[in-house]
């Protein structure tokens, strides 16, 4: 038998009334588990009787192991008829003494999600920057972006170095005659004009032939990492290995059409009309982001730490996660910021805290407006994770596990909550800054 009480916003308190025979079972069941494992003298090991082993380190040596067998299934059931979302592991308050053949009882405390006390959240009042405006520049940046990925690599052997080539080369650099650390390279590229070296580097690898070499005379800046470099003179002999030049296709009906568009126009109007529509979103975003901030302002909820602690190291480990896809790892990152994994941690526990509020006011607002995504809704959810993810929609769908599903479906009763903070809200846009130098 099992009662339940709740002693908190966040906190609820199970009682547990385990049958004397169904626990005698549980003690018996955890002596045979662990007779192996007790000399008893005498006896060989694992024959002792129940009773001597009990007998000699006392009635309580096996009630230990036989809760952790009847707790388990017991906790659970009481999880499910009560339908709790625990948060954290239970702790044991109370435990009655135990008495061969009679009822056992014992208490837990167990932190649950939070109840939460909503505010205002419907007819807010937000004020938003205005919508980003697409201009000609923002298009011709797109379109030189597909222009790079359709560039040609194209080695030159008839000529000299010149800028904005790209050069394979050798180079050993000395000051005062002696080589320093990270100043020998070989079959570096570097492209001419980029500024990547120290100052007249480049400029004096201009006119150099391939298979040439040269000393170039240079200065090491006086505001330098190394200190034993900076401001130094330095010579680098150089040696040009190769001469490469990138060949950017013409923007023409050709290039259009390899973007599958028939004409350049029709091309360039596709480019301005996804700039736009990306432009919409992300001002849509901006006010649906601001109204929760408002609903979650007015909403009051106890987070247990548990909460906070959980999603904090979410955060971390979707850092490390990306760390990882950049080349770097955790623990470098640590030992080159000088910071330990907990300082870290500390560091993003307010935005924790921010998300694990954001996430309960949804679902109580969800809850108190009985908001449920219609199969449609959620359909469009999926289509659009599809298309996130570059698959087509049925074989994404059939791949889909129940987890995947139930993500999605509450993607789709998320957009409704927001749907229904921005139908009764006002959106005041501010006032774009004035210019300074404005009369």
């Amino acid at each position: 038998m099992t009662t339940y009480e709740k002693i908190a916003s966040n906190k609820a308190k199970l009682t547990f009334v385990v049958p004397g025979e169904e626990f005698e079972a549980a003690m018996n069941k955890a002596y045979l588990q662990n007779r192996g494992k007790i000399n008893v003298p005498g006896f060989r090991k694992g024959k002792a009787p129940r009773m001597v082993i009990e007998n000699m380190y006392g009635k309580f040596v096996f009630v230990e192991d036989a809760m952790d067998i009847v707790f388990p299934e017991m906790y659970e059931a009481a999880i499910k008829e009560n339908e709790l979302k625990p948060v954290d592991r239970p702790e044991m308050t109370d435990m009655g003494e135990y008495k061969p053949g009679q009822d056992m009882t014992f208490t837990v405390e167990v932190f649950v999600r939070p109840d939460v006390t909503l505010g205002e959240y419907k007819n807010l009042t937000v004020e938003v920057a205005p919508k980003h405006e697409v201009d000609e520049v923002e298009v011709e940046e797109r379109i030189k972006q597909d222009q790079q990925k359709g560039a040609r690599t194209i080695e030159v052997t008839d000529r000299t170095v010149d800028y904005n080539d790209t050069v394979n080369l050798d180079y050993a650099g000395t000051v005062d005659g002696v080589a320093f650390e990270g100043g020998t390279a070989q079959a570096q590229t570097l492209t001419i004009g980029s500024g990547q070296f120290i100052p007249g580097f480049e400029e004096q690898m201009v006119g150099m032939a391939i298979g040439e070499e040269k000393d170039l005379q240079v200065k090491f800046p006086e505001q330098y990492h190394s200190e034993q470099l900076a401001g130094a003179d330095a010579v680098f002999h150089v040696k040009v290995n190769s001469i490469t030049v990138t060949e950017l296709p013409e923007l023409d009906d050709d290039f259009a059409q390899d973007n599958g568009f028939d004409t350049f126009d029709a091309y360039k109007a596709d480019v301005e009309k996804q700039l736009n529509e990306r432009a919409e979103t992300n001002y849509n975003v901006t006010i649906e982001n601001a109204l929760i901030e408002a609903a979650v302002a007015n909403a009051e909820a106890d987070i247990p730490e548990a909460m906070i602690a959980e999603q904090t190291n979410y955060i971390l480990r979707d850092m490390e996660y990306r760390m990882m896809y950049q080349g770097l790892r955790m623990e470098d990152y640590l030992k080159y910021t000088g910071q330990t994994r907990e300082a870290l941690a500390e560091q993003y526990k307010g935005e924790a805290e921010k998300r694990v509020k954001i996430e309960l006011v949804l679902e109580a607002i969800r809850k108190a407006e009985g908001l449920e995504p219609t199969e449609e809704e959620v359909d469009e959810q999926t289509a659009k994770q599809a298309e996130r993810m570059g698959q087509e929609l049925e074989a994404f769908k059939a791949g889909l596990t129940d987890e995947q599903r139930s993500y999605l479906t509450d993607t789709a009763a998320i957009q409704k909550v927001c749907d229904l903070l921005k139908a009764g809200a006002t959106v005041n846009v501010k006032a774009e800054a004035e210019d300074e130098d404005a009369e």
